[in-house]
């Protein structure tokens, strides 16, 4: 196991389904809290979320979540589940079947049968900012009037629920990324209804304060391993440095000439338009329909902008003339330095970029645990 300590208690364990590379594991685990079994399909993924959580590596199943019963591989009753199931049927394209009964909701099906299966004390489910807003919000309260009552007992209130879209720059992420979050708590448990005011904000941490101490590295740069730049000058990097010497997985995708000419004409929190103004995007039939987060340079001093794919958007460094590294991005989602990333580049480059900000998570799971605690010296009170 690297880098994460002695395991904590068993009262706090926990089960991550649609896991990807495990950004919500990784915050439980800086919360205190265990995961005990893992689910995630793409096999890149999975082998990620192994590598970085050895003492489960054989309850990592990286299945098709329909073909796990979860009591084969975890007791009943864990303390929390969490995941963000995919829901491809509540795509905005989508104007007809935009609906729980649509078959490409499934996987939320799936996430709902591991409530009903397991019976957590509690759950967090997470996903893109868009699906509050769809259909004028109608879609996510369906959600999470079914996580409400998992057993389809209209009358049997199963757990009470919140739900709120956060952003990580407010938590200490220095990015700016949003996320739709609801938690339930288990009527039978007390029946806690989680405060998302309540969740303490941080200063913001800036792009410089994240990156300054990395090293210096050139354009298609590989590095396995690679002496930091500098000592860490902020609390932020300090954290996310922890004992380590030397940066792991600089690894930087090789852009084209053409595409180093462009840029270097591009200041700071500039895009795109810039290039083009110098007569520099020649090869652009139309960039009418171009997002302004192409060709963006990051701002030293501002959180970054949601660190998506960060290499198809070819977001740029802020001092130099090249792309992100993959430690660079997984800094601004702020996955410790120890993380390791399995796979060919480009899915680890994706892993990066689908992940929940473990600092996010970890602010709502230390919320979590401080509720619970509460909730039981009230009932010791009570006695």
């Amino acid at each position: 196991m690297v880098g994460w300590g002695n395991l904590v208690s068993r009262r706090f364990t926990a089960v991550d389904i649609f896991s990807g590379a495990g950004g919500l594991s990784v915050g439980a685990r800086m919360a205190g809290i265990s995961p005990v079994m893992a689910v995630e399909f793409d096999q890149y993924a999975a082998a990620t979320y192994r590598r970085n959580h050895s003492e489960i590596a054989e309850n990592v199943l990286q299945k098709d979540i329909r073909l796990v019963d979860p009591l084969d591989h975890t007791d009943k009753y864990p303390f929390i589940l969490f995941g963000g199931p995919p829901c491809q049927g509540f795509s905005t394209a989508n104007t007809k079947t935009r609906n729980l009964d649509n078959p490409n909701n499934w996987m939320f099906k799936e996430y709902l049968r591991f409530v009903q299966e397991l019976e957590p004390e509690w759950f967090l489910f997470e996903n893109v900012a868009g699906f509050k807003s769809f259909n004028g919000g109608t879609f996510a309260k369906e959600v999470e009037e079914a996580l409400q009552n998992p057993f389809g007992d209209p009358n049997k209130l199963a757990y009470v629920t919140s739900s709120t879209l956060l952003d990580a720059a407010d938590f200490g992420v220095p990015q700016r990324r949003k996320r739709f979050f609801i938690v339930g708590h288990k009527k039978q448990s007390g029946g806690i209804k989680f405060d998302f005011s309540s969740l303490k904000k941080r200063p913001l941490t800036t792009v410089g304060e994240a990156l300054a101490d990395l090293p210096k590295l050139d354009n298609g740069q590989m590095l396995d391993e690679c002496a930091y730049r500098s000592k860490p000058d902020s609390a932020y990097a300090k954290f996310m440095r922890g004992k380590l010497h030397k940066a792991k997985q600089n690894y930087v995708t090789a852009s084209k000439p053409h595409i180093i000419e462009r840029y270097k004409v591009i200041p700071q929190g500039s895009n795109w338009e810039a290039a083009k103004e110098k007569g520099l995007l020649d090869s652009y039939t139309s960039t009418k329909h171009t997002h302004s987060g192409i060709y963006k340079r990051l701002l030293e001093n501002e959180p970054a902008v949601t660190i998506a794919n960060y290499r198809k958007s070819m977001l740029i460094h802020p001092w130099e003339h090249r792309g992100l590294s993959l430690r660079e991005a997984a800094r601004l989602q702020s996955f410790p330095d120890h993380f390791i990333f399995e796979g060919p580049h480009s899915y680890q480059q994706q892993q990066v970029g689908n992940a929940v900000p473990p600092l996010l998570a970890k602010t709502i799971f230390e919320q979590i645990k401080k509720y619970t605690e509460a909730n039981k010296e009230c009932g010791q009170l009570l006695k």
